[in-house]
């Protein structure tokens, strides 16, 4: 810490104590506090000086060392606390009095001091030496049109930094009449069109700027700035649909007729694209904008539904691969801009999930710029109802990014705090907050009526001037420009846009929609052909599992797992037999790694694994070291990144999806920690990962691995929601499967990789199956076999002794066919159907088929009637054997997922297996329900 850091009034009494034992022995004290001493004293003699010639105060009084540490303390408190006396709201309905901690008492200083000559203290701007001019430069740079909150970073050069920049101008820009004029264009060109799109289509949503109009050139000049000289090559945005119309036409070029077609209806999908579209405020667009210096800057806008802030952590997973495959290292080239509303800055969880992760390993993107569209308003809701603190931006203080609230109708403050924000993010690479305080001209939307609930908001806003207006008189007022120049810009606005007007009616404009392109090029819509070959020799397996011997030689393995899994995994490899489900994955990505494809994998605890069966990272019994052997396959291989992420489902699946969507050949993958959890992301679920490529053509490979199954672990570790996720499925947008096998999972990993298309796949993935013995694979089924979507009954060997057929999915097969063994069951088949969705129909026709003399095919499913995969394959199955008598065996109907008694668990699973092969009744304790055997054909019991 500096010396100056620690001068204020809470150490007054310290400082003078260390002033007197430095005035009896200057060398008993640090080198810091001789030199800060020692410059106060020349300080104080130049001050005897001046009270010479001036009536100055006298020396002693002058180097009071409480009353110099006054004048540090004044210095660092406006620093401190400025921002709440700061000018901030354009209506001038937030009072923000002078704040009592400011007051002169609180520094030992009056009025009778102002004309003191104090020096600057620690200040960084020029002043002419008294305590009145210092005051005035203090507020000039702390409370004005900006208050800026820093003084709780704690790196310090960052907070010098930001010391030195904004008070060597006093937080005020020096603009050339050119940008002032660039400025003011913008602001015509932003009004004009709302006002435009309001009259052409009378009614219609936009979700107007209108009150935030400063937002457009403040994004113009974060890009340009970027850009020019600052080494940004792209900028990618994020942000809500509250004036994105506007930021689409005028920071992305996206051309006039294109916006007003869309509006008329007359905008048409390229050929070849399916799906359902979305409304024109949630839409995606791309450019690149040419540059002063005549070098160009990639510029996007990433579609958003409504759900306003789950695009936060999707835009970080976009950033984030894109920086990887375009090896931006520093971070410097893409820089991500998000844009929010202040009610859901401070009131959506996941907009502080995404700030949690914004510089943890993996996941950091080298800062982002927050733009705050500060409303004063969300919705209906005042911020007394919405927040308690201060500010919207309050939670980013945990952070530790500086903030700058600044005043919409100052829009030169605007564009010098957007200047600021982006050098700042390019030389630390850490995120920082803009909060721009604006107003909403109209409602939430423009068929709202906004005056029922803020009535008196709202008068203020129908008497107030527009940003526009107000900036337009300020120039000319300063002969900044001439009235000609005004009428000029604004008819060049207008002509643009009657002419876009009559060529929206004329050329029906395209949508501009993701193609394949780039990284994409040769992908493409999936079409009727979803197989692969996915099959490798073993000798690419032998390769895999030769990465266990490429450790460092010094490296000790911990004795138990050298044993149970890395000796276990080689002889299995090397015997052909027992490849369990950690040693699956780990040949399906060993193999994918071999071939070139990169590998990304991420969730709670994945290292490990929940159920310890992964262990991808070894660390070292001695040193702690880690080995990763995945990532030692081949020298040639591609790269493999494994990571436990932090405690979150949201935001975690969130990134990885949009790192998925970044890039096809990466193969990535989220696991809950157990499948239950997933629920904490089902906003991203239903609003991304089912329609994403229906809504905006956004393809993505991502894979969901969900842990599920029911062994008595209670109601939140026993069901990852197969349901919700079947019922989601449609128009071939997604692939969900149960694997009852290693072999199933490794060709389904595989297959992901093996394709020209990427669709989502979910799997529910085992837990007591994981070391079981009869649920492990043979290596042939890995080099010879493929992926079987129904695997038929290995124990029948004459199938018109059949006659009964269950046809079920995942654990419940092994827990049915040990019953069915021990039992000697042998007029019953068991088929197990081993992907969901896309439904097989074919090979489950074929083996239904083989079964031709049954008479009643049943499902069987651990999961309650009302849950796992019922409701979906009922209506599929009785469609297929419409003579047949289609029942359902399982748990009954239940408002939870699972019972929290073990003991009725074990009397639940013991009806369901003998209600499905029709064993003999065994003795069941009456307290116990049981579980409903049979549903018929028409659904009744």
């Amino acid at each position: 810490m500096q010396t100056f850091d620690f001068v204020n009034r809470a150490n007054a009494d310290f400082i003078d104590q260390l002033y007197r034992q430095y005035k009896n022995d200057p060398a008993s004290v640090d080198e810091q506090w001789r030199a800060y001493f020692a410059g106060f004293e020349m300080g104080a003699a130049r001050t005897d000086l001046n009270s010479v010639s001036g009536g100055q105060p006298n020396a002693q009084e002058s180097s009071d060392p409480e009353y110099r540490a006054g004048i540090y303390d004044l210095v660092h408190t406006y620093r401190e606390l400025g921002h709440y006396s700061a000018d901030l709201d354009p209506l001038n309905l937030v009072k923000r009095p002078p704040h009592a901690m400011l007051e002169l008492s609180n520094f030992n200083l009056t009025q009778n001091d102002f004309d003191r000559n104090v020096g600057r203290g620690s200040f960084g701007g020029q002043t002419d030496g008294t305590l009145r001019d210092l005051i005035e430069k203090l507020r000039l740079t702390y409370c004005s049109s900006i208050g800026v909150e820093f003084t709780g970073i704690g790196n310090q050069e960052q907070r010098e930094w930001l010391q030195q920049r904004m008070e060597s101008t006093y937080n005020h820009p020096e603009l050339n009449t050119a940008e002032r004029k660039q400025i003011l264009f913008q602001l015509i060109a932003s009004e004009e069109l709302e006002q435009y799109l309001g009259r052409a289509f009378i009614g219609a949503k936009r979700f107007s700027i209108e009150g935030a109009e400063s937002l457009v050139p403040m994004l113009n000049n974060l890009v340009e700035h970027a850009g020019s000289g600052l080494g940004g090559e792209a900028a990618v945005i994020a942000m809500a649909h509250r004036g994105r119309l506007n930021v689409l036409a005028h920071v992305l070029n996206k051309p006039y007729e294109a916006i007003l077609s869309e509006f008329a209806g007359t905008s048409a999908r390229p050929a070849g694209i399916q799906g359902d579209g979305d409304v024109k405020y949630h839409l995606g667009y791309a450019n690149a904008r040419a540059l002063p210096d005549k070098s160009q800057i990639k510029v996007s806008l990433l579609p958003n539904p409504s759900h306003l802030e789950l695009v936060n952590p999707i835009q970080q997973g976009i950033v984030r691969c894109k920086q990887e495959f375009l090896n931006d290292t520093t971070r410097t080239k893409l820089v991500p801009l998000c844009i929010h509303g202040d009610a859901a800055f401070c009131g959506q969880g996941i907009v502080a999930e995404t700030l949690s992760l914004s510089e943890l390993p993996g996941y950091e993107t080298g800062g982002t710029i927050h733009l705050i569209v500060n409303n004063q308003i969300g919705f209906t809701t005042p911020p007394r109802q919405g927040r308690f603190t201060p500010y919207c931006t309050d939670m980013a203080k945990a952070i530790q990014a500086p903030i700058f609230h600044v005043n919409g109708d100052d829009p030169e403050a605007v564009v010098h705090v957007a200047k600021i924000a982006i050098e700042f993010r390019q030389k630390f690479k850490v995120d920082v907050i803009i909060d721009l305080w604006c107003y909403r001209r109209h409602g939430h939307n423009e068929q709202d009526e906004a005056s029922f609930t803020q009535p008196l908001m709202y008068k203020a806003i129908a008497k107030h001037e527009t940003t526009r207006k107000l900036y337009e008189k300020s120039l000319l007022e300063n002969k900044v420009l001439t009235q000609a120049d005004f009428d000029s810009m604004k008819k060049v606005v207008l002509d643009r846009l009657t002419s876009a007007r009559e060529l929206a009616k004329e050329v029906r404009p395209r949508l501009k929609v993701p193609h394949f392109s780039g990284v994409w090029t040769g992908f493409g819509p999936a079409g009727e052909d979803w197989t692969a070959d996915t099959k490798v020799k073993k000798a690419a397996l032998e390769t895999v599992i030769a990465s266990y011997d490429k450790a460092p030689k010094d490296f000790t393995f911990h004795p138990k797992l050298e044993k149970t899994v890395v000796a276990a995994r080689k002889e299995a490899v090397k015997s052909g037999k027992g490849i369990d489900w950690g040693t699956a994955e780990m040949l399906a990505m060993g193999t994918l790694l071999n071939e070139g494809n990169r590998i990304r994998f991420v969730g709670q605890d994945v290292e490990r694994g929940t159920f310890s069966h992964r262990h991808a990272v070894y660390h070292d019994y001695n040193t702690g070291e880690t080995y990763t052997p995945l990532q030692h396959v081949d020298p040639k291989q591609g790269s493999f990144f494994i990571n436990n992420s932090m405690l979150s489902e949201e935001a975690v699946l969130a990134f990885e999806w949009g790192y998925a969507s970044a890039d096809p050949r990466n193969l990535v993958i989220w696991e809950a920690q157990f499948g239950d959890f997933v629920n904490g992301a089902q906003a991203i679920i239903d609003q991304i990962i089912a329609a994403a490529e229906s809504k905006w053509a956004y393809m993505n490979g991502l894979v969901m691995l969900l842990p599920h199954g029911y062994e008595g672990a209670g109601p939140e570790h026993s069901n990852a929601y197969v349901e919700r996720f079947l019922s989601l499925c449609a128009e071939e947008n997604m692939q969900v499967a149960m694997p009852s096998l290693p072999s199933t999972y490794f060709h389904l990993l595989r297959r992901q990789q093996h394709r020209k298309f990427r669709k989502p796949m979910v799997l529910f993935m085992p837990k007591k199956l994981l070391r079981l013995a009869e649920a492990s694979s043979n290596i042939e089924e890995l080099t010879d076999g493929q992926l079987r979507l129904v695997i038929d009954d290995p124990h029948v060997t004459d199938a018109n002794k059949v006659k009964r057929l269950l046809l079920c999915a995942g654990k419940v097969y092994h827990t049915l066919n040990k019953a069915r063994l021990e039992n000697k069951v042998e007029d019953v088949a068991i088929v197990r159907l081993e992907q969901f969705y896309p439904l097989p129909k074919p090979e489950l026709v074929a083996a239904l088929n083989r079964y031709s003399r049954v008479s009643e095919v049943s499902w069987v499913q651990e999961e309650p009637q009302n849950r796992g995969a019922w409701s979906f394959i009922q209506p599929h199955l009785r469609a297929m054997l419409p003579d047949v008598l289609v029942s359902y065996h399982g748990r009954e109907a239940a408002a939870s997922p699972a019972t929290g008694s073990a003991a009725m668990h074990e009397a639940e699973e013991r009806e369901l297996v003998g209600s499905a092969l029709e064993l003999p009744s065994k003795v069941v304790t009456p307290a116990v329900p049981t579980a409903k055997t049979k549903v018929g054909a028409n659904g009744s019991d």
